[in-house]
């Protein structure tokens, strides 16, 4: 029978596995190195970790860096076995997801069809746009069969990892449409996490998904078009997370706490406290989030 100061392995197994599945993007390998502390079992943890951080990699469009460019790991070209394609260089490869080192690399050969030429289109005006308007970001498109319908998919990841400041963040967005002349129907999901670690253990998860029509006709307009699209509804993302944290920051800071905290008779200065507040500065300015895009954008 177990008890609370010796765990079954089993129960062990389950607790390792869902904190590493609620691991904050860029701070996987960090929670290994600490539950391996933790449980003093580092064979067990690395054991779960290598199962887990497949599926951690793949949700996260975490961006790999093979023979000069970066590719993203994801659901749409995983070939199994810990094996991934790149769209781009055309070429497969195996992956430690704990040591983040690739290996066997193998050409795969890719038909020239007129689907594939409109995905190099695509990402080649994806790699303009995510160029002027972030800091640091990766995107892929990738080629996908769905019974007959041919489908366009496209990720998108944003990073800001910062550990010495003590605070990780992503933004990724997932397209997908059909390869349909004429018309597609476009539909796109954004993802926003936040993990801030100083004055408080603070995760913000953010998504919304969104959908419209646009012509398919001539591959450079409809690249065109997709980019002007993806530009404004970014905006309207990033507009929309900062005013929601502004309002939630006043509400929090100047609301609830003011009417929860312990009476003391003592005067507080809520402007000062709402100015020189880490926690409130670092979410509701433009410290965190904003960093994944320009103003400009």
């Amino acid at each position: 029978m177990c008890t609370r100061q010796d765990l079954c392995k089993p129960e062990k197994v389950s607790l390792i596995c869902s904190l590493l599945r609620q691991s904050p993007p860029g701070e996987f390998i960090q929670v290994v190195r600490d539950l391996s502390a933790l449980v003093q079992d580092e064979q067990l943890v690395r054991q779960e970790a290598a199962r887990i951080g497949a599926c951690h990699s793949k949700s996260n469009f975490t961006p790999i860096k093979i023979n000069g460019h970066t590719v993203l790991l994801t659901h749409y070209n995983d070939l199994g076995e810990n094996s991934f394609f790149d769209p781009q260089g055309k070429f497969s490869f195996e992956l430690d997801h704990l040591r983040r080192v690739t290996r066997k690399p193998q050409l795969h050969g890719v038909m020239l069809d007129e689907g594939e030429l409109w995905k190099e289109t695509l990402h080649k005006g994806l790699k303009t746009y995510i160029s002027c308007h972030f800091p640091a970001a990766n995107c892929c498109v990738f080629k996908k069969s769905l019974g007959k319908r041919k489908m366009l998919v496209v990720c998108i990841e944003a990073h800001q990892y910062q550990p010495s400041n003590h605070w990780n963040s992503l933004w990724k967005s997932d397209w997908t449409f059909a390869f349909t002349p004429f018309t597609t129907q476009v539909t796109g999901i954004f993802h926003l996490q936040i993990h801030y670690f100083k004055d408080a253990n603070l995760h913000i998860t953010v998504s919304k998904t969104v959908s419209d029509t646009l012509h398919m006709i001539d591959q450079s307009q409809f690249a065109t078009d997709f980019v002007k699209f993806l530009k404004a509804e970014d905006t309207r993302f990033h507009t929309a997370i900062l005013e929601n944290l502004q309002a939630f920051s006043e509400d929090l800071w100047g609301k609830n706490l003011r009417r929860k905290l312990p009476v003391t008779h003592t005067f507080i200065n809520w402007s000062k406290l709402l100015n020189d507040q880490h926690l409130n500065t670092n979410v509701s300015n433009t410290e965190v989030p904003p960093n994944l895009l320009k103003s400009n954008i």
